[in-house]
Parts: structure tokens; C-alpha cells; sequence
């Protein structure tokens, strides 16, 4: 761009401006040096600018300053005759990243106002940022190149469909942790939240919802990979990072599926276009370690208006991951279908979508389940699902425990002590049951 037209005049101005304090004598001192001399204009113009921004000094943007300049009448006047303001050099401001939201005053994140410390903060080269967070370099249509960053796994649903688990690699896996474990777990979400956050689980996103007259649930189609990288910057520019920092921390932490692979046989008939279309664009890939707690911060303001609805009818909201729950009394068992209809307008709004083929309303006297916890009474375990596991825990007792791992997981044992305490932290009897079974079964080496 030419260094006399007016958009790059006034943006090296608003630089100028920005590169220090928001007092006004400075600015008129750095707008001379850019300028190469006084104009009588700049005294008035750094008035403006200090009582309008001086406040928000660390947020304003070269863009907002640059539209106030365009239209100071001084300015305009010296643009419009014969001696045209001239840009002579140019002063930057120096990297720094903003404070964070009120809201987030007692939060200690890592600070990291240039890509150089954000290299630093990961413990690797400068290089090797730019190779992590290119979001370019791979070709769409090409999945299987060495340069690409994720290995897909494709799981089959019960109704013939397929969910996409797309796997980053090693290096790329352990930069996500870092970013997961040393800033996004330190920004908390939604109170009404219960998936992926430290004690929290399933069954605190069910209890809140027992012995109610009428319990609703929700599920959201796709959803990581309808967070968009769009909103991932935006969410991680609302902590304070510059720019380029934010834009290679969303990198890092996004993904666009190759077109090759999701036209690949085992992929290709079992999602629909639009499923297709939210993979091919940058988006959070489940499979990523940091993309849960990213999507629960997207999702802030979803879960704001929901749980903001639910008070308004003198309900309860939580959520577990897609899973969104209702319940309340005989108000909200009345209006159920009404209800239906503003949950998927706000999803819609907030750049979600409702599975309706899966809504569930369970009205008192139905059994009413969420996440796996029967929650007519109080939290408890299913009775079928119970039995199931009590099955599986005999088997292994009579005919080993390789026989009942069908689907091959890599610590048997320690999967069916997981649902064994499950179960006990819903019901402490049936849990006895369980692990006095559990207790029983003779482990070899290569259980």
C-alpha cells in the first residue's frame, strides 16, 4: 500500500498513538515524530482520543483510532490541501498482553505477549511453533501425508452412522496438554457445566435433576466440531492474548479434517453434508486433550441463556459435554413442548444444533435417566445396566476375565474397577455387590 494513502496514514498514526501512554502531550510527541513535525490539529485530536479511550487504553485497537482521525476536521483539512500529512516512520506498539476480564481478576495465566514466549511456554524452538500451528501446509484433499498432524478413528453408532475421533500426534498431543493443563483448566466455566471439569461428573450433572416432576434432555449434534476455529480465537482473544499469539494457540489447538478421508468408504455414506462441511473447516477435534475444557468455555454464553431460561420458568439446568438436562415441576411438565422449541432457537444462536430425533421428555412414573443415572427418587444405577455388569463380573470369575474383554482394551481391569466404583458412588449396596465379585477374579499378567 502506498505510503500516502489515507488508510496508511491513518493507521500509522493510531500506531503512534497506541505506542505509549494515553497521555495527550505524549501522543502529540510520537504523532510529531512520525509525522516529522507539529500540525495544530494534534492537540485537539489527542484530547478526543484520551477522554474516549484513556480508560480502556490496553484494548483499543489501531483500527477504532484509525476511523476517529479519518474523521477529525483537522485532520481532514490538512488531508484535503496542498501539504498532505506524510508518514516519515513508523512507531509500534510494543507487544504486551491485555489484562484479563473482571470476572477473571484472581486468575493466574501464563503471560505470553509475543509468539517467542509462547515458544518459550511450550518448551520448544520458535520453528517448531510455526511447523505446529501452520494452518495451511497439508493440501485439503491430502489425509495421508506425513506432515499432517492427526490419525482418524472411525467408531460406528447404532443407527448405521459414524462419529469421527480424530487423533493428534504425540508431539501435537503433549503441546495441547500443556495448553490445557496450564491455562484453560485455570478459566472456569459455566457454573451449570459438569463435563470434563475436576470434581465434577455424571452424576452431579444428574443429581440436581431428582425426584422432579418432569425431566427434559437435550443432545447437541456434532458437537466439537461445530466450535468453529472463529469462535476458538475469539474465546482465547477475550483472555487478553495479542493477536498472533491467539491465532497460533487456536491453531494448535484446531483442526480441518482432509476431504480425502471424508470421502473414504468407511466415511463417506454414514454423515450428512452438513456434518461433512463442519469437519472440512477448522474446528475442535474431539480426540484433542484440550478440546473439552475449549468447548465449554465456547460454550459460555450458550449455557448463560439456557440456564437463564430455566430460571425463568422456575426450572434446573445442567450440562455433561452434548448432553443438555432440564427438569422442574408441573409448570414445566406443561409447557415441555414450548420448551423444546426456545432450547433449539438459543442452540441455533449460539452456532449449536438439537439432535430432536433424540429429545427425550420423562414425566414422573416413566424412569427418568441421565448420563446413565436414574434420577427418579435420587441419583442411582439402572437396574439393567447393573445386572449387565454383574453378568460380565461372574463371567470373569468362572471363565476369566479375557473372555468378557470384547472390545479389547488395554487395562481390562482397570476399566471394570471404574464402573464397579461408578456404580458404588450411586448406590453403596449394589456397589458391595459388585466389588465383592470384583474381588474374586483371578488377574493374569496379560489381563
Amino acid at each position: 500500500m502506498p505510503s500516502t494513502s489515507l488508510q496508511f496514514v491513518t493507521y500509522a498514526i493510531a500506531d503512534a498513538m497506541l505506542a505509549g501512554t494515553p497521555e495527550p502531550t505524549a501522543m502529540v510527541a510520537r504523532m510529531t515524530l512520525v509525522l516529522g513535525g507539529p500540525a495544530d490539529w494534534m492537540n485537539r485530536l489527542a484530547g478526543r482520543v484520551a477522554k474516549r479511550f484513556g480508560s480502556r487504553w490496553d484494548s483499543v485497537e489501531s483500527k477504532e483510532l484509525s476511523k476517529v482521525i479519518a474523521e477529525t476536521t483537522g485532520f481532514v483539512s490538512a488531508w484535503r490541501g496542498d501539504n498532505r500529512p506524510r508518514v516519515l516512520r513508523v512507531l509500534r506498539r510494543p507487544p504486551f498482553q491485555r489484562p484479563p476480564p473482571p470476572w477473571l481478576h484472581d486468575v493466574a495465566l501464563p503471560q505470553l505477549p509475543t509468539l517467542g514466549d509462547l515458544a518459550v511456554w511450550l518448551e520448544i524452538a520458535p520453528d517448531e511453533l510455526d511447523w505446529f500451528a501452520d494452518r495451511w501446509r497439508v493440501p485439503a484433499r491430502n489425509a495421508g501425508t506425513p506432515l499432517h498432524h492427526y490419525s482418524y478413528k472411525v467408531i460406528e453408532k447404532r443407527d448405521g452412522r459414524c462419529r469421527i475421533i480424530e487423533v493428534p500426534k504425540s508431539r501435537l498431543r503433549a503441546l495441547q496438554r500443556k495448553v490445557l493443563h496450564g491455562l484453560l483448566d485455570r478459566v472456569p466455566a459455566h457454573d451449570a457445566v459438569h463435563g470434563f471439569r475436576r470434581g465434577r461428573n455424571a452424576v452431579t450433572f444428574a443429581a440436581p435433576h431428582a425426584g422432579k416432576a418432569v425431566v427434559i434432555r437435550f443432545d447437541l449434534t456434532d458437537f466439537f466440531a461445530s466450535v468453529h476455529e472463529g469462535r476458538v480465537y475469539s474465546t482465547i482473544r477475550a483472555l487478553g492474548y495479542p493477536l498472533g499469539v491467539a491465532r497460533a494457540l487456536t491453531a494448535l489447538c484446531t483442526n480441518r479434517m482432509p476431504s480425502g478421508r471424508l470421502l473414504a468408504p468407511d466415511v463417506r455414506d454414514r454423515i450428512d453434508w452438513q456434518e461433512r462441511q463442519r469437519y472440512r473447516n477448522r474446528h475442535l477435534p474431539q480426540g484433542a486433550p484440550s478440546s473439552p475444557a475449549l468447548a465449554n468455555l465456547c460454550a459460555f454464553r450458550l449455557d448463560l441463556r439456557l440456564a437463564g431460561l430455566a430460571r425463568s420458568l422456575g426450572a434446573t439446568y445442567t450440562r455433561y459435554a452434548d448432553d443438555l438436562a432440564f427438569s422442574g415441576g408441573d409448570d414445566l411438565a406443561r409447557m415441555a413442548q414450548r420448551v423444546e422449541i426456545r432450547v433449539a432457537e438459543i442452540a441455533i444462536e449460539e452456532g449449536f444444533a438439537v439432535n430432536l430425533r433424540k429429545t427425550r421428555v420423562m414425566r414422573r412414573g416413566a424412569r427418568q435417566h441421565l448420563a446413565g443415572v436414574v434420577v427418579n427418587s435420587h441419583p442411582n444405577l439402572a437396574r439393567p445396566e447393573f445386572d449387565t455388569l454383574k453378568a460380565v463380573l461372574t463371567n470373569c470369575v468362572r471363565h476369566g476375565p479375557g473372555s468378557q474383554n470384547r472390545e479389547r482394551h488395554a487395562d481390562f481391569r482397570a476399566h471394570l474397577a471404574g464402573h464397579v466404583a461408578h456404580a458404588a458412588m450411586l448406590n453403596a449396596a449394589r456397589g458391595e455387590k459388585l466389588k465383592a465379585i470384583f474381588d474374586r477374579i483371578v488377574w493374569n499378567l496379560d489381563s
